[in-house]
């Protein structure tokens, strides 16, 4: 995925008042299928997927046994015993351990290795077999996501693309269409702070449906955008980033995920750990809002009222909607309240900034 295809701020703009085209095969696919599969992702995962009805979707986590974040992945529940996993690329290696790993722990293990799938509806192009197994689809599989105001219009309009019901498809929710007899799955989540689409489909069929997307978007002011527009677009939208606001050293309340954790579960990888983890003094993540051009970025400190460092910022920019400075941070509890004032350290120079509640910005609906 190229960081750019034209402009940065067009990009941007493109999909907050019209929509922007995305390709994002580099994502990492896993299927899980198999009677035990729900069972097995309540206790690789950090929610509740068990309870997932068919045709939604759900954000998750990857933990590890202390606690600390693996990965952030969505989670579609395709069929009675059947799951799609998205993964966050960089974190493919790691998430197929993870789960390779965990298919052989009790208590899932013996219906994990031994129960057959029977019966299952589900997403054609990965559907494969009839026995409970772990398969990584990624390289089978592209993924393009539509995102921004005109999305739905677009789709209507993109000859060969048949997927019924958009207008009814709630948000997390996904249905299985067609694009020239290809199964696509079509699915209404995004990673931009819009209204939007992702479609999954077999690679061979991938560079004819991001043609046929452009050409009925270009009338709307659709245009390709690329990762510089993305990361502005999700952190005005106040979305973690892996590597960023997420890491195996961040427990998830420090993010503002606690409640993506079900701890309520009996038993699952990383809550002994999250038991075990003294939080109530732990950095937090927070929003930080500031005046003028001078953007904090990530790495720059964060400076308390007296001027000494407390925190470090973990992602930042001038928003291109909003006009000014904006910034995700983690900071000690005593200073995360809405209001706080702070500063960022940026190249010498001491920028004042106000802790912000997140997201920064709220599409109108």
């Amino acid at each position: 995925m190229p960081v750019r295809y034209t402009s940065d701020l067009a990009e941007h703009r493109a999909v907050r008042e019209a929509a922007g085209l995305f390709d994002i095969s580099h994502m990492a696919e896993f299927l899980v299928a198999g009677v035990p599969a729900g069972a097995f992702l309540d206790y690789a995962l950090a929610g509740r997927l068990s309870a997932l009805p068919v045709g939604k979707a759900k954000y998750s986590l990857v933990l590890a046994d202390d606690g600390g974040i693996v990965d952030d992945v969505i989670v579609y529940r395709t069929g009675e015993d059947r799951f799609l996993v998205i993964a966050n690329a960089g974190n493919r290696d790691a998430v197929a351990a993870a789960f390779a790993e965990r298919a052989g722990r009790a208590p899932v293990a013996a219906a994990f290795l031994e129960a057959p799938a029977t019966g299952v509806v589900s997403f054609a192009h990965v559907d494969g077999g009839d026995r409970a197994r772990i398969e990584d689809v990624t390289d089978q599989l592209a993924l393009i996501a539509v995102q921004g105001p005109a999305a739905e219009q677009i789709l209507g309009e993109t000859a060969g693309l048949a997927a019924s019901g958009l207008p009814d498809l709630g948000y997390y929710a996904w249905r299985e269409g067609t694009f020239d007899r290809a199964p696509v799955l079509v699915a209404r989540t995004g990673y931009t702070g819009e209204d939007g689409f992702e479609l999954m489909i077999p690679n061979a069929q991938a560079e004819a449906l991001w043609d046929a997307l452009l050409a009925a978007g270009r009338p709307r002011g659709l245009v390709p955008a690329g990762l510089a527009a993305r990361d502005t677009l999700r952190l005005e939208a106040g979305m973690p980033l892996y590597g960023h606001e997420l890491s195996r050293e961040i427990a998830p309340a420090q993010a503002g995920l606690g409640r993506v954790v079900a701890m309520a579960k009996d038993d699952f990888v990383g809550k002994a750990g999250l038991t075990a983890r003294d939080l109530p003094d732990a950095p937090m993540l927070v929003g930080l809002s500031a005046e003028g051009r001078r953007a904090g970025r990530a790495g720059y400190p964060v400076l308390g009222p007296d001027g000494a460092p407390v925190g470090e910022i973990t992602s930042g920019a001038l928003s291109p909607t909003l006009g000014h400075p904006i910034a995700m941070a983690f900071v000690p509890p005593a200073l995360a309240a809405p209001g706080t004032a702070l500063a960022i350290d940026v190249r010498g120079t001491a920028v004042p900034a106000t802790v912000t509640s997140l997201p920064f910005y709220r599409r109108t609906k």
